[in-house]
């Protein structure tokens, strides 16, 4: 799998001039932020690590993800990203929390959409949250790679705003 060299050289030289860490809390993705974020040159330096989690059980006891709210408000929300990326940067100890949920295949439970939402925190407080929504017939790999390569360029945009 490749992904935008010019892009992950950006993320890590700007990474490492502002000397700080990152980590990575996947559920849509699958995994494949972090494997992007493994593919970036001198990696071992800013990317602590990740945590793919599919289920509700699973984001409530390693993201502390509040099952009542979701039980009240729907599975896949912006309010849980935030969470899994404010969270994932505490456990990790980084700077940088990046996550990502939603659905990459139109089901039931999504409305029969395909959705993802994605947060960005920087030293505990999110600083961007955003909803990707593509077409319901959109295969569930291309959705997956649509939304990394989306949270990657958002991601390039932050720390483009905090450079300059």
């Amino acid at each position: 799998m490749k992904f935008q060299q010019n892009l992950l050289d950006y993320i890590s030289t700007s990474l490492i001039t502002m000397n700080e860490t990152v980590s990575i809390a996947e559920s849509v993705t699958s995994g494949l932020l972090q494997l992007a974020f493994s593919q970036m040159p001198y990696a071992k330096l800013f990317y602590k690590g990740g945590i793919t989690t599919f289920t509700l059980p699973e984001k409530a006891r390693f993201l502390d993800i509040n099952r009542i709210e979701v039980q009240e408000n729907g599975f896949e929300t912006q309010k849980m990203a935030d969470t899994m990326a404010t969270k994932v940067a505490e456990s990790f100890g980084t700077a940088w929390g990046i996550a990502s949920t939603g659905y990459a295949e139109s089901v039931r439970n999504s409305g029969f959409k395909v959705y993802s939402f994605c947060s960005f925190s920087y030293k505990g407080e999110v600083v961007l949250s955003k909803q990707i929504e593509l077409h319901n017939k959109t295969q569930a790999l291309d959705a997956q790679l649509y939304y990394t390569e989306f949270i990657l360029g958002c991601y390039k945009s932050i720390l483009n705003q905090i450079l300059i």
